[in-house]
């Protein structure tokens, strides 16, 4: 054991589509993490150890951990990672930081929960805690991608987590699930700037987006940041911290850099 992470091995392995997996691994006990922080993943590769951001994706009560990634074939980490298979080991950070966490944001009604490709990955922690249901009346949980393929964990959000015997009343009450594609037909289309500027479909009956009772977790492109961003500014929102909580949060150390 490293004084700055632990080895913990792999225990499940799901390949989404050609671009996207997420795995599961052991936790060590002494692993305490706030839902929507990152920690550092790596491969020791010929001796050398490679490492690099990733949200946690499971809840902070289940005694594994799980993490959401893309493939990139000539990427010095993920070309290695992505032919993890079960019983294989991986380097997990001891330190967990990042600023998509509840507290970094100012009392509202409403949490909106906003991400591109595998920026899914920290809401999904998020949307399994309690204490976010407490928080907020209603969570809105939006998940742009290219392809209908590329919607990771939509079954889950939309079958599994509403009969969770622990928190399903409030998953049923109070999250809502908005997927939206960009390049073939789908339910729901466009981008996710453009949603949020223009309005949901109707049906969702959501009020337009507001500084005074709207919050709002940003993870994902770095185009998808900037732009979202520049609307939230726009539209009177701050940006919140560890110091000042404000009214959005944007994860800047996100592995889809």
């Amino acid at each position: 054991m490293s004084a700055s992470h632990n080895t913990e091995t792999v225990t499940d392995v799901h390949h989404w589509t050609d671009r996207l997996f997420s795995f599961t691994v052991t936790r060590d006990p002494s692993f305490r993490f706030v839902a929507g922080q990152f920690t550092m993943i790596g491969l020791d590769v010929a001796g050398r150890k490679l490492m690099r951001a990733y949200s946690m994706a499971s809840a902070t009560y289940e005694d594994h951990l799980e993490f959401f990634s893309i493939k990139v074939p000539s990427g010095p980490l993920t070309s290695q990672l992505q032919h993890v298979k079960p019983g294989d080991t991986v380097l997990v950070g001891r330190k967990p930081t990042g600023t998509l966490v509840a507290d970094n944001l100012r009392p509202g009604a409403r949490l909106y929960l906003l991400g591109t490709g595998t920026g899914l990955a920290p809401f999904m922690s998020i949307i399994r805690e309690p204490d976010i249901y407490e928080r907020f009346e209603q969570i809105i949980l939006v998940h742009g991608c290219r392809h209908v393929s590329e919607l990771a964990y939509e079954t889950y959000i939309t079958s599994t987590l509403p009969q969770n015997e622990f928190i399903g009343d409030m998953v049923r009450r109070q999250l809502l699930y908005y997927p939206t594609v960009t390049r073939e037909p789908f339910r729901h289309n466009g981008r996710i700037t453009t949603l949020m500027r223009d309005g949901f479909d109707p049906s969702f009956n959501l009020p337009p987006l507001s500084p005074e009772s709207d919050r709002v977790m940003l993870c994902g492109s770095p185009a998808f940041l900037a732009d979202m961003t520049a609307l939230l500014e726009a539209g009177g929102f701050n940006e919140g911290n560890s110091s000042i909580p404000g009214e959005y949060v944007i994860e800047k150390a996100f592995v889809e850099k």
